[in-house]
């Protein structure tokens, strides 16, 4: 029996977040995949949302494909295929990254290395038994079974989570009436026009992204040059379809049934891997509980829904983020009561919202006339500044204010992009995952701070780009407490509640 502190079941994305995040913290857990390598399966294909945000508070924006400087926000988005425009919404919170999920598990993979983070390939979760001092895990490897004995384990291992089944945990939910289809797929080159596009006879150019129509949804993007990806979404479930693979003729036929003529696709050509895959009824589902006991739930483990608008590596690396210090804190123990029990509080909220849009996104594709009639008031009420500025928040991610106990308007939302008048940026300062508080007075929160100088960093120094006199910000980007004036009130009780007594 080997004994560590935090095992993590899965290394996808979210799960070497959370490892790179511990490790930051001083703690390196053990990560163990069922994989013998990282997959270089194409799902997911970007980032959207407050995570842009979170990944330039730890430098990695740039190396995840992000221009020189801060994120900056797009203009406009779509919602079940309707254009958004976001140009007049102050303080626009939507940001987007292309970003093919195989590159971003490299990238983590390599941080996770440079971090001292124990991966283990071919190591996966076989079973595990709760302990009263945390659980007990038994792992399967080429090299035999052993067991691992875990203060904590974080099952970060997909929507069909072993561990979150093995605990109990209910997953409640709702299965849509729905089938989708994606392949990467290989178009006839003559019909491929100047701007790279391609046009089918009898229906026109493949307009790049979501396409309501009146049989269902059409999907087309082009990620990199001459690599198509074509998908479609069919409403009625076809039950049994899935115990038989899917190929390219299925989709070729789903797609004549959707836009009325034929799309002569065929098998891409090319070094794969090619996606080629069906849902078959899409799942919008969210545990019960993030947390039972000391295993805690993460990503997919904890919430499924539509891929729709791409919102799932926000919502699952946003976890990971506000996790990873808290339970940094409780490993180290330097945690305060209850603050573990944060993590469900503060995104069990953000996951139903996630679940509701991506829900609502999926009934405004359905066919119909009644559909027709909603989407036209839907657009409608696009016009609408509020509304505008109201969706902008929900797809980002940023419409949930987690209720810290400090009742300054910038109190439970992430930092605003900000820069001293050195020219450091507040993103740069989060790079160590530390706390971080920013006096902008000229010093005077210095001894109100000081008892916590080993747990908390404290800056500083001017800023034109805000009017406050002080920011206390936790290592996930949220502020904790805020005031405009020099006294300091709530300052020491907003560091007790966060980062422990004095």
């Amino acid at each position: 029996m080997t004994e560590t502190d935090v095992v993590i079941a899965g290394a996808g994305p979210n799960g070497l977040m959370l490892a790179c995040e511990l490790a930051l913290a001083g703690v390196r857990p053990v990560v163990l995949d069922r994989l013998p390598a990282p997959t270089d399966e194409p799902k997911a294909n970007g980032l959207v949302g407050q995570v842009i945000r979170q990944l330039d508070m730890r430098g990695l924006y740039q190396a995840c494909g992000g221009e020189a400087g801060p994120p900056r926000p797009v203009p406009g988005w779509m919602f079940s295929a309707m254009p958004m425009s976001f140009v007049e919404v102050a303080d626009n919170p939507m940001h987007a990254l292309m970003l093919q999920q195989p590159r971003l598990v490299e990238l983590l993979v390599a941080r996770a290395g440079d971090l001292g983070v124990d991966v283990r390939w071919g190591h996966g979760v076989a079973g595990v038994s709760p302990t009263s001092g945390g659980a007990t895990v038994a792992v399967e490897s080429s090299d035999g079974p052993y067991d691992l004995d875990a203060t904590y384990l974080v099952a970060a291992d997909g929507g069909r989570s072993l561990i979150r089944k093995s605990l109990g945990i209910d997953f409640p939910g709702s299965t849509s009436d729905t089938v989708s289809r994606v392949a990467h797929v290989k178009l006839p080159d003559d019909l491929r026009a100047e701007d790279g596009t391609y046009v089918i006879p009898g229906y026109g150019p493949l307009p790049f992204g979501h396409t309501r129509l009146g049989n269902g949804g059409l999907i087309a993007a082009q990620f990199q040059p001459g690599r198509l990806l074509l998908g479609t979404i069919e409403f009625g479930r076809t039950d049994g379809v899935g115990d038989v693979p899917m190929t390219i003729g299925e989709l070729r036929e789903s797609a004549r049934r959707v836009i009325g003529v034929d799309v002569p696709i065929e098998a891409p050509t090319g070094p794969g891997p090619h996606a080629l895959r069906r849902i078959d009824g899409q799942n919008s589902r969210q545990a019960s509980t993030y947390r039972e006991g000391n295993v805690l739930l993460l990503g997919d483990a904890a919430h499924v829904h539509s891929a729709m608008g791409g919102p799932g590596l926000n919502l699952g690396l946003q976890d990971a983020v506000n996790l990873g210090w808290k339970l940094a804190a409780e490993v180290k123990g330097s945690a305060p009561d209850g603050l573990l029990d944060t993590y469900d509080s503060e995104r069990r909220p953000v996951g139903e919202r996630v679940m509701m849009q991506s829900l609502s996104q999926t009934a405004l594709m359905a066919p119909g006339p009644e559909i027709d009639a909603l989407r036209q008031l839907f657009g409608e009420l696009m016009e609408l500044p509020a509304v505008r500025e109201h969706m902008a928040h929900l797809l980002a991610g940023s419409d949930v204010r987690y209720p810290v106990g400090d009742s300054h308007p910038l109190s439970g939302y992430l930092a605003p992009e900000l820069s001293l008048d050195d020219g450091t940026r507040l993103a740069e300062l989060l790079h160590r995952a530390r706390p971080v508080l920013l006096d902008l007075s000229g010093g005077g929160f210095a001894a109100s701070a000081g008892a916590w100088a080993d747990r908390v960093d404290l800056v500083t120094g001017g800023s034109a780009d805000t009017s406050v006199a002080a920011l206390l910000v936790r290592p996930d980007g949220y502020v904790a407490w805020a005031t405009d004036s020099p006294d300091g009130l709530g300052l020491p009780e907003a560091l007790a509640r966060w980062f422990g007594p004095a």
